[in-house]
Parts: C-alpha cells; structure tokens; sequence
C-alpha cells in the first residue's frame, strides 16, 4: 500500500474485505483521499469468488445476463460470477444457462470497441458491465455506451466499490460503497481542497495500481 495508513475492513463473510489507504491521490480524473485497493480482489481466486458470490445475490433471480464485460481487470471475478450464475443452486431468468466473459479494447482517445469475433456475444445480448469501482463514473458510462452502440441490452452496474447508485441511468450493485468508508471525497484535480492546503500528492492510482512519488 503506497501509505503507512492503511487498514482493511471486513465483513462477516470469509475472503470478503477491502484495503484502503488514506492520504492524496491522483487518478486520471480527480484526485481522492483514499486509495482502494482491489489487487487482491482481481487475482486471488478466493477473495474474487466471495465477491463474486456476493454481486450474485442481486442479479441470480430477477436478471437475464448472457454476457458479463469486464472493466479494469475484472476477469478473474467475472469467471467467478458467471459460475455463480449459472450454478445449478440459482433460479436463472438466462435460457442459455451460460455466460460469456469479455473485456473491452480501448482507443488512443479512451473509448471502447470490440473486434468482430466479439460482436455477436453484444449484439441482442443482455450484457453485465463489471468494474472494479464507479467513483467518477466515466469508465462506466463509456461502457454503457459501448455496449448499447454494437447492439447490446445493459443488464446493470456491478463493482466492488462504488460511490454513485446510479450511473447512466442503471443503479450501481456493489460489495462496498460509502458508507462503509467514512469521509471518502473525490475532487476535480484543478479544484483540490488538499493541494490549496500544500498536502503532497502520495502516489498516481489507476486500475493496475498506484505509483509512489
């Protein structure tokens, strides 16, 4: 973690916690006051399966998802949720009873696309948009408009953490919000209280990680 102030917080459920730093940041959009570290989340098979289990819960009964697009290295817990999906202990609303897991590829200028061999798992497709936080919102949206440009119906906004309950119109499902985080705050990088009080930005974060200065 890029800080000495770093903790996690836990739930009742086993493999289920996030670690967070506090300090300055600096994200490509806005700098925040908390780093949220959702490695452990992305790599490690138990930890993505108990979140996985717990996005599950809102989508197993009332939600047809025939694809689930990971955003910002979701993959491992998007293999795991499409499990849980599809696992025979569910009431699935998905008469396929199987799921595809894609990621998207990015231009020079930031917005998504898909090769043609991908198309088809969008197009008439009730597609699950995963990111591993919705703070600012705007990987999310540029999702959102992804999937509805090549065809695709947004079956809903999961993340592990997330400080929007909606975003684009669809509410946002998420393991951790603020409310289990006292006091996060998002700022735009021009208008930033921390840097007007001369605190020193601690590390550059985006979804790979952080980079101490």
């Amino acid at each position: 973690m890029p800080t000495e102030n770093s903790y996690k917080i836990r739930t009742k459920q086993q493999n289920l916690f996030l670690r967070v730093a506090s300090g300055h940041f600096a994200t490509s959009h806005s700098h925040i006051n908390y780093y949220i570290d959702v490695t452990m989340q992305k790599t490690r098979l138990s930890e993505a399966t108990a979140v996985a289990k717990e996005l599950a819960s809102y989508y197993s009964i009332t939600t047809v998802v025939d694809t689930i697009l990971c955003l910002d290295g979701t993959e491992v817990i998007g293999a795991c949720l499409a499990r849980e999906l599809t696992q025979g202990g569910y009431v699935s609303m998905n008469a396929h009873q199987t799921i595809y897991v894609i990621t998207p590829e990015h231009t020079v200028g930031s917005q998504l696309f898909f090769r043609d061999n991908i198309v088809p798992m969008i197009k008439g497709k009730h597609v699950l948009i995963l990111a591993a936080s919705v703070t600012t919102g705007y990987t999310a949206k540029a999702a959102v408009e992804a999937v509805k440009y090549y065809g695709g119906h947004v079956a809903g906004i999961s993340a592990i953490f997330a400080t929007e309950k909606t975003c684009a119109g669809y509410p946002v499902r998420a393991v951790f919000d603020t409310e289990d985080l006292d006091g996060y705050a998002s700022y735009p990088s021009h208008d930033c209280p921390l840097c007007r009080e001369g605190k020193k930005i601690d590390a550059l974060v985006n979804s790979f990680g952080y980079s101490k200065l």
